[in-house]
Order: C-alpha cells, then structure tokens, then sequence
C-alpha cells in the first residue's frame, strides 16, 4: 500500500519549474518557471491549447520526463534527483498511468491487462487475483474480465485501463486526455467513475484535457498558455 501522505505539506509541489526542448541547434522553452500546489485527494484538471505544456507538466509529475530548473517533489521527494533505476520504481509504486488510446495489449484479456503491474511485485498468485477482481468490480467489469480488447467497447477499454492504473494503489492518478477517444455519452460514464474514486478512494487525480465540460468534473481547472500556468478556478457545481 502506498505511505499516507502528510496532510501539513501538498502532496505535489512544483516550485518555479522549468522545461525547454531543442530542435536542432534551437532551445524551445515549454514551462516558464510555473508555480503549483496539488493538495491529496484533489481531483485537478490541467487545460490549454495544443503545445501550451499541458502534458509535458503532467509528464513532469509522473516522472516521466525530467525538470530542466527548479523543484518538484510528490509526497515529498524530489523525484528530480532520483537514478533513472530509482525514477522507474518510484513510478511503478507511486503513479498509476490512464491514456487517451488505453494502451491495453491486445492479446490479453481484461483481467491479464490489469494484472500486469503485479507480475513485477511479490504478489502470489491468489493475491495478485483478489487485487485484480477487486479492481475490476470498481470499474464495473466484473463480468467482462475474461474478454479481450477487441470484445469491448472504447468506454469498456478505458474502464479496464483505470482498473490498471489503480492495482498498485498508487499515491497519485495521472490521466492524459482520458475521454478524447470517447464519443459523448461513454465519455461522460468515464469522467462519473473518475469522481467516484475520487471521491470514495481520496485518489489524487491531475486530468489533462482539451473539452471544458470534461474538466468541469474536476474540483479545480487550471489553464497553461504558452507556458505560464492561470491562477486555480475552482468548480462550484462539479457534476455528480
């Protein structure tokens, strides 16, 4: 299970972040110097235009991608000045993953996919099947555990990748776009459950999203515009 963070302190912490990429023999700045504080158990939603920084931020949190200046800490380590051995195991116990596509593998069914952070763990056999099915019953698939990918729908698909993205208990849920695939009303199914365990799991999720009615489910909406993040705009009426 993941450590219980401190509530005296943000469970994430970006301090004047920087992030710039080259191309070629030109430096492109990305995040100019941004500033935030993401509270555990906040549901945020990270809006903006194509190449404002939206998604390198939300790269920059998961640990994917590194900070060129400044400090970012989650649950307060400085994932900056992790190993690229350390970065991976604390993104495999800390972070759990929901994309736009899914990225689900195709030759294994629901369960299998799910399962799949778990073969890395120590996990028997009868514990890592308990976890799965507990997962899967969260996301109402208890009944399509044994399809395959191609036997489910987009909004089924997705559910399967939350269910993934919740096995290891993660401290944080990112989600990149995660009803862009999705037409309105599976859409809509998907942002509902994203508020249910939210609400129900104090999960910390940060949604990046391009659709204003998608991050109105969030409790927070902030925009970035050519790298320079808004001041936080909180939802009164979040959909239930």
């Amino acid at each position: 299970m993941s450590a219980t963070p401190d509530p005296r302190r943000p469970l994430i912490s970006v301090r004047e972040v920087y992030k710039a990429y080259r191309r070629g023999s030109q430096t492109i700045p990305v995040l100019d110097g941004i500033s935030l504080d993401i509270a555990a158990g906040e549901f945020l939603a990270l809006m903006g235009p194509s190449g404002s920084g939206k998604s390198t931020l939300l790269n920059l949190i998961a640990g994917i991608d590194s900070i060129d200046g400044g400090s970012l800490k989650v649950d307060g380590v400085e994932i900056g000045e992790l190993s690229e051995r350390q970065l991976a195991d604390w993104r495999a116990e800390h972070v759990g993953f929901i994309f736009q596509f899914y990225n689900l593998m195709p030759v294994l069914t629901a369960y299998e996919n799910v399962e799949l952070p778990l073969m890395l763990t120590s996990l028997s056999r009868a514990a890592r099947r308990a976890h799965v099915e507990t997962a899967l019953e969260m996301v109402g698939l208890s009944d399509r555990m044994d399809h395959y990918p191609s036997e489910l729908s987009g909004g089924q698909q997705q559910r399967v990748a939350i269910a993934r993205a919740l096995i290891t208990d993660p401290t944080v849920i990112v989600a990149d776009e995660p009803t862009g695939d999705l037409d309105r009303e599976s859409a809509t199914e998907i942002l509902h459950l994203l508020q249910g365990l939210n609400r129900d799991t104090g999960k910390t999720i940060v949604m990046v999203t391009h659709d204003q009615r998608a991050a109105e489910h969030a409790q927070a909406i902030m925009h970035l515009e050519k790298g320079v993040l808004s001041a936080r705009e909180e939802v009164r009426s979040a959909p239930g």
